[in-house]
Parts: structure tokens; sequence; C-alpha cells
């Protein structure tokens, strides 16, 4: 695959972050994003109510939907490298067939 992280990666990343009350500052560098993105994206989770922000301490902080989201993205990113796995045996399965059916 590559190193393209889709949407709910970038999120379960700030949120694995935001478990130790993080500042925005590290938040940006232990999540790898850039100001602008972590900037839609600290809006975007806010308004999910899956961080929120801690006036006193300057800290994201997890919420119980946040826990609840990174419960259920653990299980959902396990599941989804066994069916990955299992696609790319499948894949060399059908190689092997094909170059059978092939002529010298």
């Amino acid at each position: 695959m590559g190193n393209y992280r889709g949407k709910l990666e970038i999120i379960a990343d700030i949120l694995r972050v935001a478990r130790e009350n993080a500042k925005k500052t590290h938040i940006m560098y232990q999540a790898n994003l850039s100001y602008k993105v972590l900037q839609r994206y600290l809006a975007e989770l806010v308004e999910a109510s899956l961080i929120c922000f801690e006036d006193k301490t300057r800290c994201y902080m997890l919420t119980n939907k946040g826990h609840k989201f990174l419960d259920a993205y653990k299980r959902y990113h396990r599941t989804n490298k066994r069916i990955e796995n299992r696609l790319r045996t499948a894949n060399a399965k059908r190689e092997v067939l094909e170059k059978l059916c092939k002529g010298k």
C-alpha cells in the first residue's frame, strides 16, 4: 500500500497523542501534521466532541467519545490488516494460475 494516511488514520494519530493531554505543537509533531492541517482537524474533532480544549492547562484532552473512537478504530485497523493480507495472498495465487494458463 503506501505511506498515504487517510482521514481515519490521521484522526486516530491525533487522538492517541491527545490521550496524554497534549498541547497543539506536541500533537502537530507527534502526529506528523502541518500546522494548517492540524488546525482543520482539531476544529473538526472538537466539533465532534472527540477531544476538548482545557483553557487552564492549554491542552487538548480526549473525551469519552474519543476513547470509544480509538477502541473502535483499533478493532477496525486489525480487521483491515487481516483482509489486506488475505487479498495479497489471493492475488499471488491468481498470478500463479494466470502464469500456468500461458504458453511456454
